[in-house]
């Protein structure tokens, strides 16, 4: 009976069709959504994975988040080295400053200065450079951070450092090794571009070492933001943590733990969430309408020969069962659909830098809400067949 049913089911090619791209539609958006989270969340915590040798964050005791910090007093630094179990301890610090470029225009980036004695926190660099390209005063690196079109530069050089009006309107070109930037009437000069890890929000980036940041942003009492400490051999990250804490009165985290409390806050405070649950409601609504609709449709054309089956002798319950085998029929197929344009979809966004990662848990919420559809369009369509009297079928009345 299953067998009659599938048959049943392919043999109305226009239904069929329309029920696959129900469940598509349900199987690609809810994914992506998915997807979309994940990669929004990943990118929340990038500057904590750009920094893998660290084993644990030290930062002010109201910290929740990466992006959401408080600066220390200097001493901090020190009363970090100094509890049994830190094999070492570096300052960062993270700040947001107005560059002017050459021609008048101004950017907002996200400075970070790193220790300047072993350069922690510099992420890989691009044409083979190192981070020892900071030694040099006034260096700093630059990153877009997931932006596209925000480190641009004149062209030409009758442009660069105009003694009359900005000229905003001119021919622009990246910024490269060599360009100049202006921070706080500091002068500043590109020395490398690193290939950090986009940011979420995106926002271009510019390492320095610390005594570059003190020197080039607005006088602050406290400047250190995070130390950033390794533990001993044979300490675990997260003993560690709970010693310094003890020890220090601020807060520490293992860079797992970290990630863990980002994304978090993430979950609770941002509105791009919204964003994707919202995203997420609509595609399951939709998919739900046609997919039900479609399947109504259907089982009402066909009334006259689950009549036939019931007058044979078929059970109420064989027939919804073979309604549900159609059913899972096209949620199967329509899952691999949706699942395919899916991955060759995110293919096209990564290569814009658009926050996109299909990790673990977006096949398995695009399965769930496929299922959760399909198994409410069957059960709607249901209703045709409880309410079917097969003698007025057979009479042709």
């Amino acid at each position: 009976m299953i067998l009659i049913a599938l048959k049943m089911l392919l043999g109305d090619r226009t239904k069929y069709v329309g029920l696959l791209f129900g469940i598509t539609f349900t199987s690609f958006l809810v994914t992506f959504a998915a997807s979309y989270f994940g990669g929004m969340m990943t990118r929340s915590f990038a500057l904590i994975a750009d920094n893998p040798g660290t084993d644990v964050w030290v930062m002010d005791p109201a910290v929740v988040a990466i992006d959401r910090p408080i600066n220390l007093p200097t001493s901090a630094l020190s009363r970090v080295r100094s509890v049994e179990g830190v094999r070492s301890a570096v300052p960062l610090a993270v700040a947001q400053a107005d560059a002017r470029f050459p021609n008048g225009h101004f950017q907002s980036f996200q400075v970070i200065g790193v220790d300047d004695a072993t350069l922690t926190g510099v992420p890989l660099m691009k044409a083979g450079a190192t981070a020892d390209v900071l030694r040099a005063s006034g260096a700093v690196i630059v990153d877009g951070g997931g932006t596209s079109g925000k480190m641009e530069t004149p062209s030409l050089v009758s442009d660069q450092w105009p003694s009359g009006q900005p000229h905003l309107d001119v021919p622009t070109r990246p910024l490269i090794v060599g360009d100049e930037l202006l921070i706080d009437d500091t002068r500043v000069q590109v020395a490398g571009e690193s290939m950090a890890l986009p940011r979420f929000p995106p926002r271009p980036l510019l390492f320095t070492t610390y005594s570059t940041a003190e020197r080039i942003l607005l006088p602050e009492r406290r400047r250190l933001t995070f130390v950033l400490a390794t533990a001993a051999p044979d300490v675990d990250a997260r003993a560690l943590a709970a010693r310094i804490e003890k020890a220090t009165h601020l807060r520490a985290r293992s860079s797992a733990d970290f990630k863990e409390d980002t994304v978090r806050w993430m979950i609770v405070n941002s509105e791009d969430v919204g964003d994707a649950v919202t995203m997420l409601s609509i595609a399951m609504l939709v998919g739900f309408g046609v997919t039900g609709v479609m399947m109504f449709m259907f089982t009402s054309d066909n009334l006259k020969y689950y009549a036939v089956l019931s007058a044979m002798g078929a059970s109420t319950r064989l027939l919804l069962t073979m309604i549900l085998a159609q059913a899972a029929l096209c949620a199967l197929i329509g899952t691999g659909l949706g699942l395919g344009l899916c991955a060759v979809a995110g293919r096209l966004f990564t290569m814009y830098d658009f926050p996109y990662r299909m990790m673990w848990f977006a096949p398995t919420v695009g399965g769930a809400a496929v299922v959760l559809v399909s198994v409410g369009a069957a059960a709607f369509s249901m209703r045709p067949v409880l309410k079917m009297q097969p003698a007025s079928f057979l009479t042709g009345r």
